[in-house]
């Protein structure tokens, strides 16, 4: 596969990638200054962070996609798209605090723009989308109000 074959390949894995949170609800945060206003956000914010690796095609999306489907869930859902942007995703990193681990793909709860809980990529790989949707829907349960 020549370096232009790879370029197209990983683009339609990104534009796919893209399109699956956002036909999940998800809103795209491509900037630096988007994070900011979507963490400056009161209520309840679920971040995903994304990423063109095979677990978070497998499992992580397809949990971030149904997970919502529940009784109490997060007054707002985001993206970032680590490796693609970049500083967006760098930002959002920064403000998750200083306990975070950064890691993708991961999810990220807020409360009021401040961290109250965490997916961390070592929690998704190897494990079946259900448990890690059974994962989102427990701190959804313990932090959420009914929609």
């Amino acid at each position: 596969m020549n370096m232009m074959d790879f370029n197209l390949l990983m683009n339609d894995m990104v534009q796919q990638a893209r399109g699956e949170m956002e036909t999940s609800g998800y809103e795209q945060l491509t900037t630096p200054e988007e994070v900011e206003s979507a963490f400056a956000r009161q209520g309840t914010t679920l971040v995903m962070v994304n990423s063109v690796c095979g677990c978070a095609g497998g499992i992580a999306r397809p949990a971030a996609a149904n997970a919502i489907h529940y009784d109490k869930r997060p007054d707002h859902l985001v993206t970032v798209f680590a490796g693609q942007d970049k500083l967006a995703t760098q930002q959002a990193r920064n403000l998750f605090g200083e306990d975070h681990l950064p890691s993708s793909p991961s999810f990220v709860l807020l409360k009021d723009g401040e961290a109250v809980a965490e997916v961390g990529r070592h929690e998704i790989e190897g494990h079946d989308p259900m448990s890690v949707i059974t994962h989102i829907q427990a701190l959804f349960e313990e932090h959420c109000e009914e929609i």
